[in-house]
């Protein structure tokens, strides 16, 4: 950060320290928000824009039977007295899962400001998949923060391809009862429309338009990684399946060696995939036409008229992953009554938090946070009338 952007994040933090003397609650927490979002950019940072997030808290792994089987979790809860809010914080599609770096430190940056979070073990998502099976996991993480803490509710934060995936899990009623609110940043609507995306490298806005924006190489890999028989023979698959896993793994070393073991045709298919992508464009968007029933079973486009809980939508306005139109689609399916607010930010990249973003930018995204805290702690209120 540069001086003259470090003396204006401090003369922001002193507006609110003073508007927290004079105006309470809310001002307070918006500081927390602010501490939130400031350790989670810097986890080591212990500076003053940082003190409402370093409260004490425990950590805590563990693991559950669900209808669904086993789910590995880690359960991040303050140790200071009262009852406190609590989010289910969910991971996107990476190969450490709960383990992300980035996920724990804003897990522990939310318990330091007094949230109780759970972060559940998405299998599928962990392997690059994103599934059915994944919205019952979500759901049965939502009930398990609630048995874990004595709440009668929970909200839920999805980050990436789990955002939408949250919204799917808030709509079914066998899951609603125990969901307070959701917050999907980075997330989809069409998985298929984003899949096109990954083929083309192009937008399809909800105005009709369509821009040209180059896609992430992830995303096709991904889309390939799903499918790989689809693309590859048979006694090719399996050694396919671990070559890829690799390289989506970032050892690309490793990738290449094991690529070796494939027969020559499956070698050049997959030099191809890792290095001219375009010239399985055709190829792709006939393999996404050929799926759509999967595809629209884990889409929340065309099946959230019936939602009931309130939700916040956050993208990162260069999103390359997920393009920030589908966020833009989303804000038209959610019940209207129900939608909170929605944030396309240039302070975000997909689901990490971007540097030398303008002051009115980050306190945007300060604003965005401060309702959800704010959202978690009427959580916290109501169940604790309810328990009166």
């Amino acid at each position: 950060m540069t001086s003259r952007k470090r003396t204006l994040f401090l003369a922001l933090l002193c507006a609110i320290l003073l508007a927290a003397l004079a105006l309470g609650p809310a001002a307070i927490v918006r500081l927390r928000a602010l501490s939130v979002l400031a350790r989670f950019s810097s986890p080591q940072d212990s500076g003053l824009s940082t003190a409402f997030a370093r409260g004490p808290f425990s950590e805590e792994l563990g693991s559950a039977e669900t209808p669904g089987g086993p789910l590995r979790y880690r359960l991040y809860r303050p140790t200071t007295p009262g009852r406190h809010p609590g989010i289910v914080l969910l991971h996107g599609v990476h190969h450490l899962g709960i383990d992300e770096p980035r996920l724990t430190a804003f897990s522990r940056a939310l318990a330091g400001a007094g949230i109780e979070v759970l972060t559940p073990e998405l299998q599928d998502l962990a392997d690059f998949r994103v599934t059915s099976r994944t919205i019952d996991q979500i759901g049965a993480s939502a009930g398990l923060l609630c048995r874990l803490t004595g709440r009668s509710k929970a909200g839920l934060l999805g980050l990436s391809f789990a955002g939408g995936l949250a919204l799917l899990a808030a709509d079914n009623p066998a899951y609603a009862p125990r969901i307070a609110f959701v917050v999907a940043i980075g997330a989809h609507d069409d998985l298929s429309r984003v899949a096109r995306f990954f083929a083309t490298n192009r937008v399809e806005e909800p105005d009709g338009l369509s821009t040209c924006f180059p896609a992430h190489e992830y995303g096709v890999l991904v889309l390939v990684y799903a499918r790989l028989q689809d693309f590859f023979s048979s006694p090719d698959v399996p050694l396919a399946r671990e070559a890829l896993r690799l390289w989506l793994w970032e050892q690309p070393e490793a990738s290449r060696k094991a690529a070796l073991l494939l027969s020559p045709a499956g070698q050049l298919k997959f030099d191809l995939l890792l290095h001219h992508r375009e010239k399985f464009r055709d190829e792709l968007l006939r393999e996404i036409e050929a799926h759509q029933p999967e595809l629209r079973a884990v889409s929340p486009h065309g099946r959230m008229a019936s939602l009931t809980v309130p939700v916040f939508i956050l993208h990162g306005a260069g999103d390359t992953v997920i393009p920030a139109a589908e966020s833009l689609w989303l804000a038209r399916e959610i019940p209207r009554e129900k939608l909170r607010d929605v944030l396309i930010s240039p302070a975000l990249i997909h689901v990490s938090v971007e540097s030398g973003v303008s002051l009115a930018e980050r306190w945007a995204l300060i604003d965005f946070l401060a309702q959800v805290v704010e959202a978690a702690r009427e959580e916290r209120n109501s169940s604790d009338v309810q328990k009166k």
